[in-house]
């Protein structure tokens, strides 16, 4: 008898196979959608006392299809339509050994989706998490989930999009974008946006999960072996990220023989690889820089100045308000905390960071380094006051009383 965990883990990879063996055959990606979700939960329900069927997807497709079928039966039946339809076909839909998981991917992150819609979609259709889960994840009501997917399908659907993958013309800018939404899912388990709990480790294990699974189906896409990577060497370090009390431990403090070496190796491994290929991509610097981080036995050896000529790398490969922030760390290291400042105050206009508190707690900890620990103070303060997360806040606000 399979457990709770395994089927668990078969229906996350099975869903969205279903979901694209339904929309090939009926269309209408939101019903489909819809129907496959039933299913899951059907199967999630009985699958652990009654054993895995011995063809597990053809099962999913079936009860999906038989929903599906009963939903436009009712709809027809309101609105008088022939009972031969072709729409009312109740044949499942024929189980093949394609995989549409990728064009799912593709669909989900679709350009005329909100970010958060994307990310809920994506967790939903490709991750096989239920809208509850999404919602627990994301600490926001369940009804208000539902409705932001909801309008993520309708949006798809007046967009005309098709369940095909994009053309060669327009598939790096699209995968671009399913990179950066695997990178948020990732981001918001590696440090929750809010709530009482620093890190959601079902949230960084999906992000981890999907993105393998992209690259099996893209592995000549650099950036994704690069964003695999810059993954598993962020998530190596989850052990060592907090106190007993849930408490956030920096980098540098962290007990780093609680790091975890295999999956360090791997992204070493990964980094390797993808650096050697060809012309590099922000993810595989990123992993670069995340690779020798995890390299250095102590905080002490860390070579400091080969990631400040990686993060001048970055800064012409994809600049940005984040990438100067963690530029000016670098330049502190290197030059001294002055000058890490100087690089610091030209993100004092940009409006992007006014709402976060990251630029207030990196600028604490400079002013802390140059030894002007009453500005340091007010700063760790204010950044204190930016965010919602339990853990971070009360980091800051100790650093804050210690300087105090």
């Amino acid at each position: 008898m399979k457990t709770d965990r395994q089927v668990e883990a078969l229906l996350r990879e099975l869903a969205p196979q279903v979901i694209g063996l339904l929309v090939r055959k009926h269309g209408q990606f939101d019903a489909c959608e819809d129907a496959v979700q039933e299913a899951l939960l059907s199967a999630a329900q009985q699958w652990p006392e009654q054993g895995i069927p011995d063809s597990p997807k053809s099962w999913l497709a079936t009860v999906a299809s038989r929903r599906l079928v009963d939903e436009w039966r009712s709809e027809s039946a309101r609105r008088r339509r022939e009972e031969n339809d072709a729409l009312m076909d109740p044949a499942p839909a024929t189980v093949s050994d394609s995989d549409d998981t990728l064009t799912v991917l593709f669909l989900c992150c679709h350009p005329s989706l909100s970010a958060p819609s994307q990310l809920a979609l994506t967790l939903r259709a490709v991750g096989g998490l239920t809208t509850g889960e999404i919602a627990n994840a994301f600490l926001v009501p369940e009804s208000t989930l539902a409705q932001r997917i909801s309008r993520a399908k309708q949006t798809i659907k007046k967009a005309g999009a098709e369940f095909v993958l994009p053309p060669s013309a327009e598939l790096g800018e699209r995968l671009r974008v399913v990179l950066q939404v695997l990178y948020l899912i990732f981001n918001e388990g590696y440090t929750t946006s809010g709530g009482p709990d620093l890190h959601r480790a079902d949230l960084t294990a999906e992000a981890i999960r999907l993105t393998r699974l992209l690259r099996r189906l893209m592995p000549d896409e650099d950036e994704v072996t690069g964003l695999l990577a810059l993954m598993l060497l962020t998530d190596a370090r989850r052990a060592a990220r907090a106190g007993d009390d849930g408490s956030l431990v920096p980098l540098a403090e962290q007990d780093r023989t609680r790091w975890n070496a295999d999956t360090i190796a791997e992204g070493v491994s990964l980094v390797s690889e993808a650096l050697e290929a060809g012309p590099v991509g922000p993810y595989q610097v990123q992993a670069a820089i995340a690779a020798i981080h995890s390299e250095a036995a102590t905080a002490a050896d860390t070579d400091w100045p080969q990631i400040l000529a990686l993060y001048d790398v970055l800064e012409k490969v994809s600049p940005g308000p984040v990438v100067t922030l963690n530029r000016a760390v670098a330049v502190a290291e290197v030059n001294g905390p002055e000058a890490g400042l100087e690089l610091l105050a030209t993100l004092d206009d940009d409006s992007r960071m006014s709402q976060t508190h990251r630029l207030d707690s990196v600028r604490g900890h400079l002013l802390e380094l140059a030894g002007d620990t009453g500005a340091a103070r007010e700063a760790y303060l204010r950044a204190a006051g930016k965010t919602a997360s339990e853990p971070e806040q009360r980091y800051l606000t100790r650093r804050a009383e210690r300087l105090g």
